[in-house]
């Protein structure tokens, strides 16, 4: 059985003290009411050592946002996936749109970062997606195959048993835009049957697939009721805990 997961995914939000706050709350609700899914917070790079500190991991898992393609070395500024997991994360989120849109993240840049998080015995939340213009020309397939193919489907069948993958739709990021139920249902089953193209029906069947696109308390439940649906990434709705929490319990649902 492949798990049911929602992740969180803060960004560039809350400074250190307030994202302190806001795991021991998160923390706080899940230790009253269990959740009937993995729970993942992925924090800024500065937060993670301390978060880690206060979370239940028996209840929510620590990642972080993103990490280097370097293993170590003169590169000012970078943090390598050895640092992440230093910390005491288990997770990292790459190839988000944002990184690969703001900061020219290349298929190659990422198969890289994809191989030092593995190496480094990170699980990975791998991030695929098409823009507005993509999705009209009706090129999403294309596009998110190319993205699997060039950055993870290099791996091993040992090495994909760490990869959870999330469809982010780019067009329904921080928009308020959301695909429907049946639109989000639909990538998810076309990338499960590319993971059994390449992996197997098996490891197809047992790859947990997100979906990530403004998922919030409205609308989690119908999404999570699609049988490709595994859960969610979780952007501005993360940071507040009753909607966090709310997303996780649509999966009580």
């Amino acid at each position: 059985m492949r798990k049911k997961i929602v992740a969180g995914n803060w960004k560039m939000n809350e400074n250190l003290q307030e994202g302190i706050i806001l795991a021991k709350e998160i923390n706080t609700v899940l230790e009253a009411d269990k959740p009937n899914c993995g729970v993942v917070i992925c924090t800024p790079f500065i937060h993670l050592a301390s978060v880690a500190q206060v979370l239940n991991k028996s209840l929510v898992s620590l990642g972080a946002e993103n990490c280097a393609d370097k293993e170590k070395g003169a590169y000012t500024g970078e943090i390598s996936a050895a640092m992440v997991k230093s910390t005491g994360a288990e997770y990292v989120i790459l190839g988000h749109s944002e990184r690969r849109q703001y900061y020219n993240e290349t298929p190659e840049i990422l198969k890289e970062k994809v191989r030092l998080a593995l190496d480094n015995g990170l699980k990975v939340i791998f991030c695929c997606g098409e823009t507005l213009e993509e999705r009209e020309a009706e090129k999403q397939n294309a596009i998110v195959k190319a993205e699997l193919e060039n950055s993870v489907f290099n791996l091993s069948s040992t090495d994909w048993e760490n990869i959870i993958l999330a469809y982010e739709p780019i067009w329904a990021i921080g928009t308020g835009k959301t695909a429907t139920s049946d639109q989000a249902e639909e990538m998810l089953a076309y990338i499960r049957s590319i993971v059994a193209e390449k992996y197997g029906r098996e490891a197809a069947d047992d790859t947990t697939i997100l979906y990530g696109g403004s998922c919030n308390p409205g609308n989690a439940a119908e999404l999570f009721s699609k049988p490709d649906i595994d859960g969610g990434l979780i952007g501005g709705a993360s940071l507040k805990t009753s909607d966090f929490k709310a997303i996780i319990d649509a999966w009580k649902k």
